[in-house]
């Protein structure tokens, strides 16, 4: 039997440390854990052809691409100011401060696209006789879509219509069903805390160029 995905990822959400005392009064997710959860999770997404994805269709290549470009954004401002980046909030604010803010713009798009994946699949997982379409479209357009433009929402919506059976999805998502709805739940669960802290934090003004 095929390992459930939640065991094959190189680090889940739910590990993804969150400093509640820093000085800054704000909650602190460290972000290289952050930044490898979140490439892990683009594992659900369209990839290589020979290697087929939880998703699997290459519909979804342009929803991954969007995400990981984003990605690069923040680990290259890290990589760059290692000292002023170990959170991603602190990584923001001396981004800002330095007059720039390419990697805080990652931050917020990367954030949108988390939150779509999120809301998506507890849509899915709260209406079990829902198709995967159906969650992922609901999805789209609260999250997303008000953002995109003309071009852009054609091709994720493509992807929305490309999304596989419910049965399929999950046959390959938890192969054992014992485990795997919790192991879900322990990541879902992690997914949304961190995406709704980022949220807050960059609705606010420190977040702002």
């Amino acid at each position: 039997m095929s390992a459930n995905f939640f065991n094959t990822i190189k680090k889940s959400f739910a590990d993804v440390h969150i400093d509640r005392t820093n000085t800054d009064a704000i909650d602190a997710i460290d972000t290289t854990e952050f930044l490898e959860a979140s490439e892990s999770l683009l594992t659900l997404f369209a990839s290589k052809l020979t290697q087929p994805d939880v998703l699997g269709s290459s519909a979804f290549r342009p929803v991954k691409n969007d995400m990981a470009g984003n990605i690069k954004k923040i680990r290259d401002r890290q990589l760059a100011a290692p000292v002023e980046s170990e959170n991603l909030q602190s990584l923001v604010i001396n981004e800002l401060k330095a007059k720039k803010h390419t990697a805080t713009e990652g931050m917020l798009w990367l954030t949108r696209g988390l939150d779509f994946t999120a809301q998506a699949l507890r849509h899915n997982i709260s209406n079990p006789s829902e198709e995967l379409s159906t969650s992922f479209r609901t999805a789209y357009t609260g999250t997303l879509k008000p953002h995109h433009g003309m071009l852009i929402k054609p091709l994720f919506s493509a992807a929305m219509s490309a999304c596989p059976y419910r049965k399929d999805f999950y046959a390959k998502l938890l192969p054992n069903e014992s485990t795997g709805k919790e192991q879900m739940e322990t990541w879902l669960s992690a997914l949304e805390e961190r995406v709704g802290i980022l949220k807050d934090f960059l609705a606010g003004k420190t977040a702002k160029w």
